[in-house]
């Protein structure tokens, strides 16, 4: 009985030197050159040819590409992180309210606003091929779900009021200042826009980190001040990703790119994707 039912057993490899003969003679093979002769591009290779009937231009003619496009995700996630940076940044300069009671009340925006839609946009920017976008967003999306989490703790007396402003609560923001800061290294290859916004933000964490572990109140609320900075710069990037993108890819605010021309407004910064331009593909990232 065969071991392949319904269908006849594989071809035995054909040993080096010997031709195939399992093939029919129209059929190619391993060595045999197929009709396109063996000069063409496509022989043994499955890709077109170069020349006669069934060239390039002919292959292009009747091929097509089938995109699925996506809007930057930074645009959400740098919206997302402006607000909930902004309002717990402003308490933490002590523009409003108390260190207490005032983060319980901002844990359910943290956590949808600045957690869930940053978390969101840090996956997309995965699938826009975005590593900068991915490791930003995804970080600061989950720093802000377990920051609001631990706000509900306290409300819920399973932690002490004091554990926002503890010594522990400031090795959080070390790791935080450190992941950003390598973000911001990456930043300085994209625009100016979204390196002054990490860069404030590493600098931001770092001190509140330095706030928190030597219990200096001056550093916290230095800290907030810078860290207000930075939620501005988010907010002017995304803006000018958003307008940008809204008006066919011209530039209406300039986000300080390394090229003149990038920040000229009304300039077209991006080309829509053609296949005359050459192989099919997405600009990585955005």
């Amino acid at each position: 009985m065969s071991e392949y039912p319904g269908q006849q057993p594989p071809p035995e490899p054909v040993p080096p030197g010997r031709a195939d003969t399992s093939r029919p003679p129209s059929e190619p093979g391993p060595g045999r050159p197929g009709p396109e002769g063996p000069g063409s591009a496509g022989a043994g290779t499955g890709g077109p040819v170069t020349d006669g009937p069934e060239g390039y231009d002919a292959w292009l003619a009747r091929s097509r590409m089938v995109l699925t496009p996506i809007a930057a995700p930074s645009i959400l996630g740098l919206f997302g992180f402006a607000s909930s940076m902004f309002m717990v940044a402003s308490n933490l300069a002590e523009w409003w309210g108390d260190r207490f009671l005032a983060p319980l009340i901002l844990a359910p925006l943290v956590i949808f606003f600045g957690g869930l839609a940053q978390l969101a946009a840090g996956m997309w920017a995965y699938r826009a091929r975005d590593g900068v976008a991915t490791a930003m967003h995804g970080t600061w999306g989950a720093f802000w779900l377990a920051w609001g989490m631990t706000q509900l703790m306290v409300a819920n007396g399973l932690l002490p009021l004091s554990t926002t402003v503890s010594q522990a609560f400031g090795f959080w923001w070390i790791v935080l200042a450190v992941t950003t800061l390598f973000g911001a290294l990456a930043a300085l290859g994209r625009n100016l826009g979204l390196f002054l916004t990490l860069i404030l933000l590493t600098a931001g964490s770092a001190l509140l980190a330095a706030g928190l572990l030597g219990s200096v109140h001056s550093l916290v609320v230095t800290a907030g001040w810078v860290l207000i900075a930075s939620s501005a710069a988010a907010w002017y990037t995304a803006g000018a990703m958003m307008l940008e993108q809204a008006y066919g890819g011209r530039v209406v605010l300039p986000m300080g790119r390394w090229s003149l021309r990038g920040n000229l407004p009304g300039h077209r910064q991006t080309r829509p994707i053609e296949y005359a331009d050459g192989m099919p593909g997405a600009k990585a990232g955005q």
